[in-house]
């Protein structure tokens, strides 16, 4: 596989990899990421050998699609992300909101949440973003509403994008470049309408590109994603994980608590008070489901 580096002068230089790396211990899928900063050897055919990947200040994974005992690099080293999302065309799918977190939260990036297709929405949809809005800005993740079509919230967009790495995902289907190439006029990335048939996003994007902003920064466009499953995480790490429930948890009885049967815990008390989200805490729960499921088949399928 071939890599483009960027170097000081702005070229760009074909680089290949030699040997394998590892993530912590797990395999990887793609050793090097966008955002990821090399040193590399140059050949004599003018292409280049990449010798060393240098630390990264942070990255975003996701178990593969395709491999689940390997970990995907979706980018490295970025200031924030920003999480597409619709109410609409697609229909919403909240729980993914929760799932992307899961991604960006262990690493300290800080995560915008946008709705796209702000021009589809009907009354019972814009109370349905206004009811999201309190629930992730209570917690500390701003959102946005936008039209890529129609140019609501875009300027406010890009001034969020100035002079930062901002790694853009979400879901296939829900605008991601057509609000890319709102924000950057003249890019004139590939979009496709949704699935008739389906209901359901095609993909567009099928590898991550970065692309530098007029007035400084970069953004990384990251193919759609369709589902996301965490093998590689322990039920620890989604507790530690859901901002509010973690600053909770320091006030249960146990200090294991899973927050799900036991007596005297903050957490469930705090849900039925009205202080953590239930829908927040519906999501903590499948997802300690689903981890503890992957778990327990990994440790006993060779048994």
């Amino acid at each position: 596989m071939w890599y483009h580096v960027e170097i000081e002068d702005h070229s760009i230089i074909s680089c290949r990899i030699i040997g394998k790396f590892r993530l912590n211990g797990q395999k990887l899928t793609n050793p090097v990421a966008v955002g990821d900063e090399v040193e590399f050897e140059m050949e004599q055919d003018g292409k280049g050998i990449i010798k060393k990947i240098l630390p990264r200040k942070n990255y975003v994974v996701r178990q593969s699609p395709r491999k689940k005992h390997y970990l995907h690099l979706l980018a490295s080293n970025v200031d924030q992300a920003i999480l597409i999302m619709t109410i609409r065309n697609p229909n919403l799918k909240q729980g993914f909101i929760d799932r992307f977190l899961l991604m960006t939260e262990p690493y300290n990036i800080p995560t915008t949440i946008v709705f796209n297709k702000a021009d589809l929405l009907e009354e019972d949809d814009l109370l349905m973003f206004e009811y999201l809005k309190d629930i992730y800005e209570d917690i500390g993740y701003p959102v946005f509403k936008v039209s890529a079509i129609e140019g609501e919230g875009i300027e406010k967009l890009r001034e969020h994008l100035a002079n930062k790495i901002s790694l853009i995902g979400g879901q296939s289907g829900v605008g991601k470049s057509t609000l890319i190439n709102a924000v950057l006029p003249g890019i004139d990335l590939r979009t496709d309408d949704i699935s008739d048939y389906t209901g359901k996003g095609q993909h567009t994007t099928t590898f991550a590109e970065m692309f530098q902003l007029p007035g400084g920064g970069q953004i990384i466009d990251t193919p759609g994603i369709k589902t996301l499953a965490f093998s590689h995480l322990e039920p620890k790490d989604i507790t530690h994980n859901f901002r509010e429930i973690f600053v909770a948890s320091e006030h249960c009885k146990f200090s294991n608590c899973s927050h799900r049967n036991e007596p005297k815990c903050a957490v469930k008390e705090g849900v039925e008070e009205g202080t953590i989200s239930e829908l927040r805490y519906a999501n903590y729960l499948q997802l300690m489901d689903d981890t503890e499921g992957q778990n327990y088949w990994e440790r006993h399928k060779d048994m």
